[in-house]
């Protein structure tokens, strides 16, 4: 871990990732009740919000895509990633290298690990290379730290979720990508667990503008210094709406109540 509160993925020492990668990691079944955002144009659009300071994308869509948004989205590439037509113990195929990810002009890198899987000490090993090759082009490295694998029955326990953030300081992430682990009390801990270097909650599935806000409201509150959503704003119909209200939350420390009155 390094500091990077001068790094373009950081804003006022908080992060707001918007993910765009669920296209390889869930398949088409994400975009069924918003077809529009197929189109990856639809959410670069969404990601030029002052909220975002950075837009989380495979490959192929930063290819595309990210050369018509370059002067207003940061770019964070993921290194790694598998589709859900994948049967096996949980793992990552590493689909693009740190060099190429700095050419196409990536701002950061995701890495995901599966700690607790059959295939944690090669993803770990992966993770390395990723991590020391991302020093070299000042580019800090953002691990979506999520145990998973046949041995691990419940990946949002507390104590799972404070393995995590401590599993990614020690192998050298800048920030960590978890999952809320159900309490404000339960992610202050987590936070504890990562030292000094950010934690972020996953957004995860959609819910009600309020059930999210309140969520994030506890997060804030716990220590963590931001959020990495895809579907939770996307996937709405006015995802401008919400952004601002995560703006408040997020940078201002305003309440969910507070931040929807507005």
């Amino acid at each position: 871990m390094i500091p990077i509160d001068d790094s373009p993925i950081v804003r006022d020492g908080k992060v707001l990732i918007l993910a765009m990668d669920h296209g390889l990691e869930h398949g088409p079944v994400d975009f069924e009740n918003v077809p529009a955002k197929l189109d990856p144009s639809t959410v670069f659009e969404t990601a030029t919000h002052d909220a975002v300071t950075a837009m989380a994308v495979q490959k192929g869509i930063a290819e595309g895509y990210y050369p018509s948004y370059e002067d207003d989205v940061n770019l964070l590439l993921k290194i790694n990633g598998t589709s859900n037509l994948w049967m096996g113990e949980p793992d990552s195929a590493v689909n693009c290298s740190v060099d190429y990810a700095a050419e196409i002009g990536a701002d950061a890198l995701g890495f995901t690990v599966y700690g607790g899987s059959n295939n944690e000490i090669e993803m770990v090993e992966e993770f390395r290379d990723v991590q020391e090759a991302g020093r070299e082009h000042d580019l800090p490295t953002v691990m979506w730290s999520y145990p998973r694998g046949q041995g691990l029955k419940n990946d949002t326990k507390p104590s799972t979720i404070s393995y995590a953030t401590r599993l990614a300081l020690e192998l050298g992430a800048d920030v960590a990508k978890v999952k809320y682990p159900g309490s404000k009390e339960a992610m202050a801990h987590a936070v504890d667990c990562a030292g000094d270097m950010k934690v972020v909650m996953s957004g995860g599935s959609k819910t009600s503008d309020y059930e999210f806000l309140s969520t994030v409201e506890a997060v804030m509150d716990a220590g963590a210094k931001g959020l990495a959503v895809g579907r939770n704003v996307w996937q709405r119909e006015d995802p401008t709406h919400l952004l601002d209200a995560l703006e408040k939350v997020i940078y201002e420390g305003e309440t969910a109540d507070a931040a929807l009155d507005e």
